[in-house]
């Protein structure tokens, strides 16, 4: 892997997603938290189509974004990304430590905006502070891209499907939170910007920073031949 040319694409998603995210933050906070159209169109459909199966479906769709799972998911992929028990724990610290650094930041954002939540009369699920950038979103796109990050890294056979089912399952935990009445659809597009951005971020810094975890365990590490 070319760690200069990973990090400059990384940089380059890191920049591209922030902007757009400063933008989207930019017009919420202008309109002081009032829904734009989008908004009110996606959460009147949400309202007309809500059979019970539907709901509960989306219940537990959702629940999987916050909590243990994502923690577990990283864990996981941290386990994979790595050759050597040392790559493992490198991995697995890295992971979360990106996870959890992006949730903190995430809170810092949504109480600067302190955007309201759509109307509790329209919810379906528990929900509290306020609604921009979805959490749930944020945290399931982060626990998502790292999760495709060790699996394209690592599974060079098959790894398309698998990276496609996890992107699928970052994408409908946001997607439950508008259907289920506790986010507008622009707090749900905010959490992916947002979540884009610090992943990119994220790999720019260890593709440029964090050396190489080390040879294979208990093989000494191979010598640069002299030119």
């Amino acid at each position: 892997m070319d760690r200069k040319r990973t990090a400059e694409f990384a940089g380059s998603i890191a920049l591209g997603a922030w902007a757009a995210f400063a933008v989207l933050a930019l017009v919420v906070a202008g309109r002081h938290g009032a829904p734009l159209g989008p908004d009110r169109t996606l959460l009147a459909w949400s309202l007309g189509h809500r059979p019970d199966v539907a709901v509960a479906v989306a219940r537990g769709i959702t629940a999987t974004g916050t909590g243990v799972v994502p923690y577990a998911l990283v864990v996981a992929a941290g386990l994979v990304a790595g050759r050597t028990r040392r790559q493992r724990v490198a991995a697995v610290l890295l992971g979360a430590g990106c996870l959890a650094l992006g949730q903190t930041a995430r809170r810092v954002v949504l109480e600067l905006v302190a955007r309201p939540r759509p109307p509790q009369a329209d919810w379906q699920t528990s929900a509290s502070g306020w609604s921009f950038p979805s959490g749930h979103t944020t945290t399931a796109a982060l626990t998502a891209g790292l999760v495709i990050l060790a699996i394209w890294t690592r599974a060079p056979h098959g790894r398309t499907a698998w990276c496609a089912a996890f992107a699928c399952w970052g994408l409908a935990v946001g997607a439950t939170r508008v259907f289920l009445g506790v986010h507008w659809c622009t707090d749900v597009i905010g959490g992916w910007l947002f979540a884009a951005g610090w992943l990119g971020l994220c790999a720019c810094l260890a593709a440029r920073w964090v050396p190489d975890a080390g040879a294979p365990d208990g093989l000494p590490e191979r010598p640069v031949a002299a030119p």
